[in-house]
């Protein structure tokens, strides 16, 4: 497979702005200049999981991937629910991340956990075991689920990812989930190293496999060009991405240039 490229409707932007990004991002899918369109549910702008089901209604060919959900605001049972149900009306077109979500926001929504690791940790399997069909039992410190399985698993079940900046949840990434995504990745030795820390984490927990590492890297308006952008990817893929998601700026969040750019790269190519 070769290079998965996406950009980020930032929810900046009001929801009803969403149609036409979405039609931009699909047509450029359909020629091979976009592979993903990314959505975000940073509080309290936009709904990540309402957002993206518009966003797979609208379209035919993108890939459409939310990044990320929020751990504190879902219970694990609901959030796999929900997956399961987009992951079934479009198959393969779809693909989600977990995360802590930022810690003040929790807190200002009474969500915040003492230990935002734990949650995490407990969140992801659990969401993670009944995408697979399984039964699913636990009693952890923040997750309690007592015999619980999904009656509409998805066939296949999408991709997996936990969003992550530290560390220890770059690490717990590749524990627990398909990869990470990295955020707010400008050089390429933060994909290295993300990477390596994934992968120890993977090992260390037993499983078989490399871990996917997703990359969000914002581009400034000046710089985006097909030259530009094909810089910016290539550096990041070399450096070990699996994919590489362009955001542009809050101050100019309309990511249809990036799209131009994307599609004006492909047919260079």
């Amino acid at each position: 497979m070769g290079t998965v490229t996406g950009v980020v409707f930032r929810p900046q932007s009001p929801p009803e702005h969403l149609r036409a990004v979405v039609e931009a991002a699909d047509a450029a899918a359909a020629e091979g200049g976009v592979d993903e369109l990314w959505v975000w549910e940073d509080c309290f702008l936009e709904g990540g999981l309402t957002t993206a089901a518009a966003a797979l209604a609208w379209s035919t060919h993108v890939r459409v991937g939310v990044g990320l959900l929020p751990v504190p605001l879902r219970n694990p049972a609901l959030a796999a629910m929900e997956i399961a149900t987009l992951a079934r009306l479009f198959p393969d077109r779809f693909v989600v991340a977990l995360g802590h979500g930022v810690l003040d926001w929790m807190a200002q929504v009474g969500a915040r956990a003492a230990s935002p690791m734990t949650l995490l940790r407990e969140h992801t399997a659990s969401v993670r075991d009944l995408l697979s069909g399984e039964r699913v039992d636990v009693a952890g410190d923040y997750v309690h689920l007592d015999g619980v399985t999904l009656d509409w698993p998805p066939v296949q079940p999408p991709r997996l990812l936990v969003g992550a900046r530290g560390p220890k949840t770059v690490r717990l990434a590749g524990e627990v989930a398909d990869g990470v995504l990295l955020d707010g990745v400008v050089e390429p030795e933060v994909v290295v190293r993300g990477r390596a820390t994934a992968q120890e984490g993977r090992e260390a927990a037993g499983r078989a496999g490399a871990t996917y590492v997703a990359a969000y890297t914002e581009i400034a308006t000046a710089e985006v060009s097909a030259d530009g952008v094909a810089g910016r990817v290539s550096r990041l893929v070399e450096a070990g991405a699996d994919s590489v998601i362009l955001q542009s700026d809050a101050d100019d969040p309309d990511p249809r240039p990036l799209v131009a750019a994307l599609a004006e790269r492909e047919h260079a190519d």
